[in-house]
Formats: structure tokens, C-alpha cells, sequence
């Protein structure tokens, strides 16, 4: 019984760790969440600044481009990382944050404070990265893990 009991104390301490670096890792999130928004709100008005000074030679005219192209790249991968922090966010508020979306396993602590908006455990995410999104599906399963 009490060893039982040892183990009851066990799980109950390492839930309520994992609560607590999620409460942290919520944090983190919105930190980020809010100096994306910052950045995003920025690039799109220097973009606007840009395309407003209509002045200088070709050479000027190909730098802008140039520049403009890769603020908009810049802005794009913002834009998704801030899309994966909102459901992450949106997760940990519905009680589904830390779930693997693939197993329904729970993600490492580890990888969560690596990547808090990670959505998958690393075994999943791996399937996903070398056989593509669709792996899951139960008539693939079958013919590439029998």
C-alpha cells in the first residue's frame, strides 16, 4: 500500500510540474504572440513607407525590390509562426495544450520549452517530415508498418 501510495504522490507531483511549465510555457507564448504582432504591424507599415517613395534610379528601384521581397518572406514566416502560438495558445486554454495531435500522447516537457508551439511529439513529427501529412491515415498505416 505504500508503495501505492508513493506512486499516487509520484504521478500527482509530476502532473502538477507539468501544469506549472505549461503555466510558464503560456507565458512564453504570449510574450512572443505580442512581439510578432509588434514585428508584423512594422514590416507591413515599412513596406507602405517603401512603396510611397517612388524616387531614385533602376539600381534604387531593384534594392527596393529586393528589399520588399524579402520583408514580405520575412513577414510570411511570421505570420505562420504567429498562427501556430494563437493554437497553441488556444490549446492550452481548451485543455489540449502538450497533446500530440497524431497519438494523442503527450508531448516531452523538453521539446514543448524547445518549441512551445510544437503540436506533435518527435516521433510523429518525424513520420509527418519524411512521409508527408498524410501519413496517419489508417490504409497507409497498414501497408507501410505490416
Amino acid at each position: 500500500m505504500l508503495f501505492w501510495g508513493f506512486k499516487i504522490i509520484y504521478l500527482e507531483t509530476t502532473t502538477m510540474a507539468r501544469k506549472d511549465a505549461i503555466e510558464n510555457l503560456k507565458t512564453v507564448l504570449l510574450s512572443r504572440r505580442d512581439a510578432l504582432r509588434k514585428a508584423l504591424d512594422g514590416d507591413f507599415s515599412a513596406l507602405q513607407a517603401l512603396r510611397d517613395q517612388a524616387s531614385g534610379d533602376v539600381v534604387d528601384f531593384a534594392l527596393d525590390s529586393a528589399q520588399d521581397e524579402l520583408n514580405s518572406q520575412l513577414a510570411e514566416v511570421e505570420s505562420r509562426e504567429l498562427k501556430q502560438i494563437e493554437t497553441a495558445i488556444s490549446k492550452i486554454s481548451n485543455g489540449t495544450y502538450g497533446l500530440c495531435e497524431f497519438c494523442q500522447k503527450n508531448i516531452p516537457l523538453a521539446r514543448l520549452q524547445a518549441l512551445p508551439y510544437a503540436s506533435n511529439c518527435i516521433a510523429c513529427q518525424t513520420k509527418v517530415e519524411t512521409l508527408g501529412e498524410d501519413w496517419n491515415r489508417e490504409e497507409e498505416n497498414d501497408e507501410i508498418f505490416s
